[in-house]
């Protein structure tokens, strides 16, 4: 389903855990790195790494990086692993995550579900860290702390666009902080 707008694209795009067993066609993957190569970087640091994984074998080990959240990777049709060098730039994570974003945003605009599956800071079930465990499994350096890991796939479930109604307009504060603005 391609979207007229980027209002409708972000209204209508919800994560997807549950992917049918269709691969993902190797056009829409390149569009889907080309979105994530064009991303926006701190000082244009281009310091990210994408790992593209499409092998069952792998993507079912690669799930056991923590023990709750990563259930995803086990059935997607593809994972992309995403990190950065924080030698070449400080602000990795943030470089990183606009990159994952933009993934996101290309993978729902051609239609197909991703999941934003958390490494950073968590750890495996026998409490090793997760993207120490990712690295070690793929066989990445040991310099390249992972941020998440992007499921991709053809939806497997049906998720209800965005209710606009439940915005969190309290959270917006017009010329500096007002918090009388949230009652």
């Amino acid at each position: 389903m391609i979207m007229k707008s980027f209002h409708d694209l972000i209204t209508e795009r919800r994560t997807i855990r549950r992917y049918t067993t269709e691969p993902v066609d190797p056009d829409h993957v390149r569009l889907i790195l080309e979105a994530a190569l064009m991303a926006p970087t701190s000082k244009s640091s281009r310091s990210w790494q994408f790992v593209c994984i499409d092998d069952p074998e792998i993507l079912v080990r690669l799930a056991d990086c923590k023990p709750a959240g990563a259930l995803p990777i086990k059935n997607c049709p593809l994972a992309i692993v995403v990190t950065a060098d924080p030698a070449r730039t400080e602000p990795w994570i943030e470089d990183a995550s606009v990159a994952a974003t933009y993934m996101q945003l290309q993978a729902a605009d051609l239609g197909l579900g991703s999941c934003w599956v958390q490494v950073h800071g968590r750890h495996a079930a026998d409490g090793t860290p997760s993207d120490e465990y990712v690295t070690s499994l793929l066989g990445m350096p040991d310099t390249l702390p992972i941020l998440c890991i992007i499921t991709i796939g053809h939806p497997a479930e049906e998720r209800k666009p965005q209710n606009l109604e439940k915005l969190t307009w309290e959270s917006v504060h017009i010329g500096g902080w007002h918090p009388e603005q949230a009652d």
